[in-house]
């Protein structure tokens, strides 16, 4: 029975990720609320995530920050390029409900389709930014790369963002409560079991590469991905 309170026991440990992922959801909570933050706020929530999920030893605020203030130039920059992306197709469809012209029957599927794939091939952007050193325009573009190299995983990935929309829109007051403490940090955390290997093959030294894993090597697949963040230490990992 002591080996099963132990502080390296399985119970001890998943209990100490899902504490870890309530405060990591909180915060994120609290620091997208200036809404231009959001771009920071969701690059540091993948930053601790993947800690979490690769058993680093960290400490959940203080990663947080320091992730934050690293990547919040850029990360604002991607998140307001998003958010312009966000506005025209919202007015597209405002527009296109609220008009007195009349427009193509196949139009909102095909405008539906277009926002789908803005998401999925965008969905690797913010993770990226948070592990490794790029441009901005490398970042979006090897982004896109991805998330067309390893579409299923891509789109396990979005069916995973969407599921807490979903169920909060049906079931709001039963859910909302748990919504508020692992809305945001879960589904982020369950992408990073998700692009987590991924990941490992655009860092140095990976001697363990599984011979029947189909992913292409990362000089074939991504643009000059020129080193990896540490955002715990002054050092950057180079190729």
């Amino acid at each position: 029975m002591s080996r099963f309170f132990d502080l390296e026991s399985p119970l001890m440990t998943g209990l100490n990720k899902f504490a870890d992922l309530i405060i990591l959801n909180l915060l994120t909570i609290v620091c997208c609320i200036p809404i231009f933050t959001i771009g920071a706020s969701i690059t540091a929530l993948h930053y601790v995530c993947l800690k979490i999920v690769r058993d680093e030893e960290t400490y959940i605020v203080k990663s947080y920050f320091k992730s934050f203030k690293q990547n919040f130039k850029q990360a604002t920059i991607i998140w307001l390029i998003e958010l312009v992306v966000i506005v025209i197709l919202v007015m597209d469809f405002y527009l296109m409900g609220h008009s007195n012209v009349e427009f193509p029957s196949w139009l909102p599927a095909a405008l539906l389709a277009v926002d789908g794939l803005i998401f999925i091939l965008g969905l690797h952007i913010f993770p990226l930014l948070s592990r490794f050193e790029n441009s901005v325009s490398r970042t979006i573009k090897n982004s896109v790369m991805i998330g067309i190299l390893t579409l299923p995983r891509t789109v396990l990935m979005a069916i995973v963002c969407a599921v807490p929309v979903v169920l909060i829109y049906f079931f709001e007051q039963i859910l909302a409560p748990l919504m508020l403490l692992l809305g945001i940090s879960g589904p982020a955390f369950v992408c990073a079991l998700i692009y987590n290997k991924t990941f490992k093959r655009f860092e140095p030294k990976q001697e363990d590469k599984d011979p029947d894993d189909w992913f292409v090597e990362p000089a074939e697949a991504v643009e000059e991905t020129e080193s990896i963040k540490d955002n715990d230490s002054s050092e950057t990992l180079g190729e």
